[in-house]
């Protein structure tokens, strides 16, 4: 796939231009946002994403399309998942629903960066060592079946990473926020508020996603550009998502197993595909060929919207039935 130092620009340029109007919006007026402004600003950059799609299929063709949409979805119901430690995070920090805003920003804007920091090392590793496909293929198996253990996640469970840990440790803090300020001057010295704590904490919590979505998406298509705009659009609109979807995500008890069967299924893909690319010669002397089948994009495709529609379904139905059976006053379902 041919991609113009133009077209990288205007991409970027446009991507950036949203970020910057969103930043402005919030930053002039924060406040906890309506369900009306939030499917609003969420059908518009779902909208976008897949027009973007649309655009690829006619100026690269079908195959760059689906890998794109495949991309763009599954790190689309990764970043769903980084919402529910983001949801965490703001109860465990008992962070005000008009300062919301703010912090999801800054956490989104921190994960774009880390992303970019990633793809780049990951489209230079691949492109000078192919073996690395082995290395992701075997990390994603092992992320996968650590998150589908998880289960469910609530507040006691949720384990502050090392370098919030030391922040709150050498760092005098205030004991209440002052808006969305980071320091205040008191008593002449320098305090932090807790809303740089929170930062800190959506930050350590965003680089740690980042290990396990490029490698994934990565095994959906090799091209930075597409690996690039699946990220983007897949965090655009990630803050409107958080507030509209608030409380279902607490019922999507079964995203955890969803999304171990989902990583699971592209390292697996990911590992034959490594096993395709280092070709392996017969042993009566003929030519050297891959020894192991490709996963065509149209398969992953299939399977990422399956898992996805799956998983909710099914965690949809279970909370009904909960519901129903904590009305009755039965025990909740195993």
């Amino acid at each position: 796939m041919h991609v113009s130092l133009l077209v990288w620009i205007i991409s970027l340029g446009l991507a950036g231009g949203l970020l910057v109007v969103d930043v402005a919006v919030v930053g002039r007026r924060p406040h906890v946002p309506s369900t009306g402004e939030s499917m609003r600003h969420l059908a518009l950059y779902v909208g976008l994403a897949v027009l973007f799609g649309l655009g690829v299929w006619v100026a690269s063709g079908a195959q760059y399309a689906a890998e794109f949409y495949a991309g763009w979805l599954t790190e689309y119901s990764l970043s769903v998942d980084n919402l529910f430690i983001f949801l965490l995070i703001m109860t465990k920090f008992a962070v005000p629903r008009a300062y919301q805003q703010t912090a999801l920003l800054v956490g989104i804007m921190l994960a774009l960066v880390f992303r970019g920091i990633f793809i780049g090392l990951g489209a230079a590793v691949i492109a000078n060592f192919g073996w690395v496909f082995y290395l992701f293929g075997l990390f994603l198996v092992w992320t996968a079946v650590k998150v589908a253990r998880e289960g469910e996640t609530d507040e006691e469970d949720y384990t502050p990473p090392r370098l919030l840990r030391i922040v709150q440790k050498r760092l005098p803090a205030t004991d209440d926020y002052r808006g969305v300020r980071l320091t205040v001057v008191e008593g002449g010295r320098r305090l932090v508020t807790p809303m740089l704590i929170v930062l800190v904490a959506l930050g350590a919590t965003d680089l740690l996603f980042a290990f396990d979505s490029i490698p994934a998406i990565f095994g959906l298509t090799r091209e930075p550009y597409l690996v690039l705009m699946a990220n983007l659009f897949a965090l655009m609109g990630l803050r409107q998502l958080y507030f509209l979807i608030g409380g279902l995500l607490t019922r999507l008890v079964y995203l955890n197993i969803g999304l171990g069967v989902l990583l699971g299924f592209i390292g697996v893909k990911l590992v034959l595909h490594a096993m395709h690319e280092n070709e392996v010669p017969f042993i009566n002397g003929g030519e050297p060929v891959g020894w192991a089948p490709e996963v065509p994009i149209w398969v992953s495709l299939s399977a990422i919207v399956g898992i996805l529609g799956v998983t909710t379904i099914a965690s949809l139905a279970a909370s009904r039935r909960d519901a129903r059976r904590a009305t009755n006053g039965a025990p909740p379902s195993a």
